[in-house]
């Protein structure tokens, strides 16, 4: 994981690759936090993909700094 703290906004939007590259991460590792109750994510209504707001992904940050 990445040592410095990701630029987001805390209302934004993030898809799993923006994630997984902003935390320095793979994606299969990112899902495996979501799955484990480390971070949530939301559903976009139109095509039910998973995103990540900027809150949950500062607050996982943090929890692992």
């Amino acid at each position: 994981m990445n040592s410095s703290k990701p630029d987001v906004h805390a209302e934004g939007r993030y898809s799993i690759n923006e994630v997984a590259a902003m935390l320095g991460i793979n994606r299969s590792t990112l899902r495996r936090y979501t799955n484990n109750g480390l971070i949530k994510c939301g559903r976009w209504r139109t095509n039910g993909r998973p995103f990540y707001t900027g809150r949950e992904i500062l607050r996982l940050w943090l929890a692992m700094y």
